[in-house]
């Protein structure tokens, strides 16, 4: 019995035991908890649910706790029951029903964990989104990775998930980056606001390879060529260095198309209309203070200029108008001043300012021999993706990445995720899956073939520690479930720690294969499923965190 069934199995049956006592089956939640508890001696699954209901029909929780106690252990699935406490009901499986999470995982195979919470919902993801002035930064590297794995998160609920990458091709950082690169091609110092570092004499290199000429053209012209040539190798660059790390997008949006294309000036028209901007001191202002921000932003300057904001409005309403229920923005750690300007301009065009969430990511530190690691020499002032792949590999890069939560601040120390050991998480995670397939590999090379499912007899499988297992097993689709609506993937990377430990314990404890055995027992044959179990856990696991199940290290 999965948690979800038995949750079911509580609320139904105190639906029963209301009903029989003339009392009000309303006041029952929509779906009853029940936890595993943090001491095993208390059960395996514990549920406050008479505490939650007691007072409002009027009974006691401890009486109404005992009612259902002794309903409940009259069901096949439940082996005993017990009150503690105020009214805490206490419950242990029968060993047939708890082996049924493992039958569950085995049936559903890669789709084990899944749900459909989010069947409906049409969601736009923007993430990285990094200016193409150079390569990408570790706190892109970070979005990168946790960006990809909320995609595969939100998708396993169920959602239709567009990843988006929104093309900053326009604005000053764009002339600061075309002027640096013809400083390097003229041999010049790098402009005192430009950017640095041999990536730029790189490109430079490459424009006057595309366009010989491009130095002796008119200013206008020369700057031109630098800046199509340049900017489209800096961002080819970019695509393959995310591509090279599991990253890829569905659309890569270009800022300068909702200029050209006259959608800022039709946007801002339409904002005019709505109340929600106003005309004071030249200019027009969006009315950000009412969503928490801490003043109104100039959405249109005094001089008829578009500011910053009205492309990003401009933006938002084009993803609407392409049908989005859901715009997810995935932002730096300066740009919390966002939140509230977002949901102004939702509310701006007339939408719900719910349409619109914005995630904040903290700063990520390299460590090395205990000290910060030195800045690229490639970029010049910051570390970037391919030093951390190329420090650690793609694997531990992005499972360090998405494994704290992206609201904190991070230090990865590159010492310890390249050591082959259980203090490395990634190599923890990925070892027990490699160890548990060698186990099926083994079981095959003496003849042992484990069958179907429906066939063994899980009822076997009493241990303390095959119990830990498989509970923590049947943990798996509420732990996707949580990731998905918190927009937390971090919570799937601690569960398979969670997973893994377990693992290892059962193994230490329960001889899975017998040397010498040319028969597997039954029970033989339920361990290998519940191998197979946790194999496939570990392996849909990884895989939503865009990280690699190898099968042999």
């Amino acid at each position: 019995m999965t948690p979800a069934a038995l949750a079911e199995l509580v609320r139904n049956t105190a639906v029963e035991v209301l009903s029989a006592r003339d009392l009000d089956t309303s006041v029952l939640p929509e779906a009853v908890t029940v936890e595993r508890p943090r001491n095993p001696e208390h059960g395996d699954y514990a549920t406050n649910v008479a505490m939650q209901v007691a007072k409002k029909v009027g009974v006691s929780p401890r009486d109404l706790a005992g009612w259902l106690a002794e309903a409940l252990t009259g069901q096949d699935a439940i082996d005993s029951v017990d009150v503690a406490g105020p009214g805490f009901l206490n419950l242990r499986l029968a060993a047939d029903a708890q082996g049924q999470i493992v039958r569950e995982a085995l049936t559903k195979s890669a789709d084990y964990g899944r749900g459909e919470l989010y069947s409906a919902l049409k969601v736009n993801l923007e993430f990285v989104s990094a200016n193409p002035t150079g390569p990408i930064h570790l706190g892109g590297t970070r979005w990168a990775a946790v960006g990809d794995a909320l995609g595969r998160v939100l998708a396993a609920q169920g959602a239709e998930v567009t990843r988006e990458y929104y093309f900053n091709d326009a604005g000053a950082q764009i002339d600061r980056f075309v002027r640096s690169l013809i400083a390097a091609a003229t041999g010049e110092p790098a402009p005192e606001d430009g950017y640095g570092g041999d990536y730029i004499a790189d490109i430079a290199a490459a424009v006057l390879k595309a366009e010989p000429n491009a130095l002796e053209l008119p200013e206008a012209e020369r700057n031109e060529a630098f800046r199509r040539i340049g900017v489209g190798l800096m961002f080819d660059e970019i695509k393959q260095s995310l591509h090279e790390f599991g990253t890829d997008f569905d659309v890569f949006f270009h800022e300068d198309s909702l200029h050209t294309s006259g959608a800022v000036a039709a946007c801002v028209e339409e904002m005019k209309q709505s109340g929600h901007v106003y005309f004071a001191d030249g200019a027009w202002w969006l009315r950000s203070t009412e969503y928490g921000d801490d003043k109104d932003r100039v959405l249109i300057k005094s001089d008829g200029a578009p500011a910053y904001i009205a492309g990003d409005v401009a933006y938002l309403r084009d993803k609407r108008g392409r049908g989005f229920d859901l715009c997810i923005y995935m932002l730096g750690a300066d740009h919390h001043g966002y939140i509230a300007r977002l949901k102004a301009a939702a509310a701006a065009l007339g939408d719900d300012p719910a349409v619109v969430e914005v995630l904040i990511g903290q700063m990520v530190n390299l460590v090395r021999d205990g000290k910060p690691m030195r800045m690229s020499k490639r970029a010049g002032t910051v570390v970037t993706l391919e030093d951390l792949v190329d420090a650690v590999g793609v694997d531990a890069a992005r499972y360090s990445l998405i494994r704290s939560s992206a609201d904190s601040a991070v230090d990865i120390d590159l010492d310890l995720i390249s050591k082959r050991t259980n203090e490395n998480p990634v190599f923890y995670v990925q070892y027990a899956h490699a160890r548990l397939a060698s186990l099926q590999r083994n079981a095959a090379s003496l003849g042992i073939e484990r069958g179907p499912v429906d066939e063994a007899d899980l009822s076997l499988l009493t241990h303390e520690r095959e119990g830990d297992l498989i509970r923590t097993l049947g943990e798996f689709p509420r732990v996707v479930l949580s990731a998905a609506q918190l927009r937390e993937p971090h919570r799937v990377a601690r569960y398979l720690e969670d997973v893994a430990a377990a693992y290892h314990k059962f193994y230490d404890a329960c001889r899975v294969l017998q040397p010498g055995d040319d028969q597997a027992s039954p029970l033989t044959i339920a361990r290998l499923q519940l191998c197979e179990a946790t194999r496939q856990v570990l392996a849909n696991g990884l895989g939503l965190l865009g990280v690699s199940a190898p099968d042999k290290m």
